[in-house]
């Protein structure tokens, strides 16, 4: 084995890396698919886009706020910033998500700072094709849309038997209630 000065090794790098032409499984424009972050919220399998979606993050440690809605799990500090941390599920259902290390926080993009939304568990991107989206009477029919879940679902699609609802955390961000969070 030869040994090679470490500016030599970088160099090397690049010029390997210059030459890597990426392959055709990124493509993102492909017609009919749709990608997503997906996780699930109680029993429901959920997906929003990655655009609303600005991290993703084990639960930190919360402080409660005296005075909040009872979704409202209370603040976190997330490297210098506070952040609000919701239940989504006791938001959505009104009932209390029961807290565990696995759980997962999606930080959300907000008028006036970030949110961040808890999850019962993430399943990471997930792909939908078109011909795999069912009508929201269908999405109905496996609980998709009930109760608040139908202000923010926008469509449904079945995979392998499964329900999927795309979410909009977007307009969840912007409901008068939600950014209510005083009791």
């Amino acid at each position: 084995m030869t040994f090679k000065p470490p500016f030599d090794v970088l160099t090397d790098y690049e010029r390997r890396s210059l030459a890597h032409v990426p392959g055709l499984p990124e493509q993102l424009d492909a017609p009919g698919l749709w990608r997503g972050v997906g996780y699930r919220i109680g029993g429901r399998r959920m997906a929003s886009t990655f655009t609303e979606v600005v991290e993703i993050l084990s639960l930190p440690q919360v402080t409660q706020v005296p005075g909040a809605q009872p979704w409202m799990l209370g603040l976190a500090n997330v490297r210098g910033n506070l952040l609000p941390i919701v239940d989504l599920k006791q938001f959505l259902e009104g009932e209390r998500t029961v807290l565990h290390e696995g759980h997962r926080i999606l930080l959300v993009r907000q008028p006036g700072g970030d949110v961040a939304v808890l999850i019962d568990e993430l399943f990471g991107q997930r792909s939908f094709h078109d011909q795999q989206q069912v009508t929201l009477e269908e999405a109905a029919g496996h609980g998709l849309t009930e109760g608040r879940y139908g202000y923010f679902v926008d469509r449904a699609y079945l995979i392998d038997g499964q329900p999927w609802g795309i979410f909009s955390l977007d307009r969840l961000a912007r409901t008068p209630e939600f950014r209510q969070a005083a009791a």
